[in-house]
């Protein structure tokens, strides 16, 4: 199945392709995306830790269209990239630790989303809130560091 996902036409042209269109642009595009995925996310994940409390946490509604856009980009992108190295990275550590992360990564903006929509956290929720915004750093540095091993310790 792998090897069927790789001998795809746009596949084929990302992998051979000299143009600076395919590969390179595919690549920056993930790299934007997961900038602005990740950005968001720690922007966020940094106020539920108390940094800016002065700020009412409902001030923060507009990160999820934000965090939706750079998951849309990057959701494109790295399936293109996928498709580009399936055999390779089909089944290399890094990758399945990387998408793992990134499940258990999104995973946690469901509920932070459903925090930040009520308004501003009691006490009885601020621990809650915490523990999710520590999960998400961790999973989100997790995935980016395991996505960047990529390059170092999979052969393509």
């Amino acid at each position: 199945m792998l090897e069927w996902i790789e001998s795809f036409s746009i596949a084929v042209w990302l992998r051979e392709s000299p143009s600076v269109w395919s590969h390179p642009t595919v690549l920056t595009l993930h790299t934007t995306g997961m900038a602005v995925l990740v950005g968001a996310a720690y922007m966020l994940d940094l106020r539920l830790l108390g940094i800016g409390r002065n700020v009412p946490l409902s001030a923060y509604r507009w990160i999820f269209p934000v965090v939706a856009i750079g998951l849309t980009i990057n959701l494109c992108t790295g399936v293109l990239l996928f498709a580009k190295n399936a055999t390779s990275w089909g089944t290399a550590t890094p990758f399945l630790i990387k998408m793992t992360l990134v499940i258990a990564s999104v995973a946690t903006l469901v509920p932070i989303r459903t925090l930040v929509l009520k308004g501003d956290i009691g006490q009885s929720e601020a621990g809650r809130a915490r523990l999710l915004a520590i999960v998400s750093i961790l999973a989100w540095s997790g995935a980016v560091t395991a996505g960047r091993l990529l390059a170092y310790l999979v052969v393509t």
